[in-house]
């Protein structure tokens, strides 16, 4: 097929890589899915994403662990990919307090693992998951890409900053074209159930209290997976003099209070919840507000998804995946 591409997405079964993996397949696109179906969360859920993509006849799967370099090397040998994008990682900054070792591990040596597969198979573009957390605590908000990043104030973020670093080592010496991407509370159907819209969710329906952190007064940058997909993919098929920076900011531009998105949860389950308020915790910030301008005007990504409507659709899914 003329102007079809083959990409490899690491992280294919969990919840960013389905969603992109999915669209790129409907396009017409070739996808390698890597996916080590780890256990952090529900296998079944990632293995019920990954029967998805299986119907795609251009799609093929390798479960593979990346830490692996020699596997990882000895499976792709004879393919030719055009860019990667690189989503796996070992996501949740609490679980990163109860074993930082998973992050060292996956997020630093599997992230280098695949690099160096960039560097070897010349492909056109290297993108990759970094996260809002790496701002850590700041003074200004909106968050823009040129703040200083140097005081993480967890583990997950540190290693976040270090691929940003390692990334950029590449691009220097090898003239790769590398591009982060800041994500910004990704949620939406088929998500994480260790994120708070999964927690809530389940919780409230099971008549179970809602555990609410600094007392309830949170706000969050929440982003629809859809529109980050279509940030994605709006990366993949640019040309290159439209890529400035090789950071960018990818949200929905707004802070929604928590106070807010636990009532929008409310209302759709037709149930309210018992609130357990709590104190905050240790490594979590208070807010998070991407300015989202630099990827507008380099990739015209316009988020489209009212946290309303992305609550809803989580909420319609989660019931009849659960029923």
């Amino acid at each position: 097929m003329k102007n079809k591409k083959k990409y490899l997405v690491t992280g294919s079964a969990g919840f960013i890589g389905f969603h992109l993996s999915q669209k790129l397949l409907k396009k017409g696109h070739k996808v390698i899915g890597i996916d080590n179906f780890n256990n952090y969360y529900s296998v079944k859920l990632k293995k019920d994403r990954n029967q998805i993509l299986n119907k795609f006849k251009n799609y093929s799967f390798i479960k593979l662990d990346l830490k692996n370099f020699k596997d990882l090397n000895r499976k792709l040998k004879n393919e030719k990919i055009n860019s990667i994008i690189h989503l796996a990682a070992q996501a949740g900054v609490r679980y990163s307090l109860i074993n930082p070792r998973s992050y060292i591990n996956n997020n630093i040596l599997g992230f280098f693992n695949v690099l160096e597969i960039a560097k070897r198979k010349k492909v056109k573009r290297f993108i990759y998951a970094s996260t809002s957390s790496i701002y850590g605590i700041q003074k200004k908000y909106p968050l823009k890409e040129k703040f200083e990043t140097n005081n993480p104030i967890q583990l997950y973020a540190a290693t976040k900053k270090s691929n940003e670093a390692i990334a950029a080592s590449y691009s220097n010496l090898y003239n790769m074209k590398t591009i982060a991407l800041r994500f910004f509370t990704v949620y939406g159907p088929w998500g994480r159930p260790d994120m708070a819209l999964f927690k809530f969710t389940k919780n409230i329906l099971n008549g179970k209290p809602i555990y609410v952190f600094n007392y309830g007064k949170h706000s969050r940058d929440f982003t629809y997976v859809d529109d980050i997909v279509d940030g994605i993919f709006r990366i993949l098929i640019s040309k290159d003099k439209k890529i400035s920076n090789n950071v960018y900011n990818i949200g929905c531009g707004n802070k929604v209070p928590l106070s807010k998105y636990i009532k929008l949860i409310e209302k759709f389950l037709q149930k309210k919840s018992k609130k357990k308020l709590l104190p905050l915790q240790k490594g979590d910030v208070i807010q998070t507000h991407s300015d989202i301008n630099l990827i507008k005007k380099d990739f015209k990504y316009i988020p489209k998804t009212k946290v309303e409507n992305g609550v809803k659709k989580f909420i319609d899914w989660y019931i009849s995946y659960y029923k």
